[in-house]
């Protein structure tokens, strides 16, 4: 295992600590959630497989269904996610391209190109999440409000944890 290698599992395990013992207990007015981990997902290198990250998407989303009792709604979400994630990052791809090896941060594409990149994706995660909780669309306002909340919440939780990350290159 390469030295990118090494640091992708001390993070997941950080992310996944994180969420089953901080942001699981984190809860606002019973409607919003916290789910840092997507942002493990989000982060990855731009060239990574899309095979090896539902694969990731899958452990990570089932060791988060085994800590909240979910019985596979965050697999579910978080594989749904992977499977997109490249298709959106081609979509927006920027002018000159990407660097090879970097991942799609705020520190190395900007605040713009980054609220572009990630706001839909957890928008699509929480969406697919929370209606599939309620079973369909028969609470649909409640849930929408679920969803809204909660993408603002983690959103801002991962703006934060980016611009005080250490990898600061702009």
């Amino acid at each position: 295992m390469n030295r990118s290698g090494i640091f992708v599992g001390i993070y997941f395990i950080l992310y996944l600590l994180v969420q089953v013992m901080l942001f699981k207990q984190l809860v606002l007015f019973n409607t919003t959630f916290c789910f840092l981990y997507v942002a493990f997902i989000l982060l990855l290198p731009i060239e990574t497989n899309v095979l090896i990250l539902m694969g990731i998407a899958f452990f990570l989303g089932f060791m988060i269904d085994v800590f909240y009792d979910s019985l596979g709604l965050h697999a579910f979400s978080l594989v749904f996610i992977a499977y997109i994630r490249n298709y959106w990052l081609g979509t927006i791809t920027p002018q000159g391209g990407y660097d090879a090896g970097e991942g799609p941060t705020l520190a190395v594409n900007g605040l713009q190109w980054f609220m572009v990149y990630s706001v839909p994706l957890v928008f699509v995660h929480h969406f697919v999440l929370f209606f599939t909780e309620a079973g369909g669309f028969g609470i649909f306002w409640f849930t929408m409000l679920k969803v809204i909340t909660s993408v603002t919440f983690t959103m801002i939780v991962i703006l934060f944890l980016q611009y005080f990350s250490f990898d600061r290159r702009r």
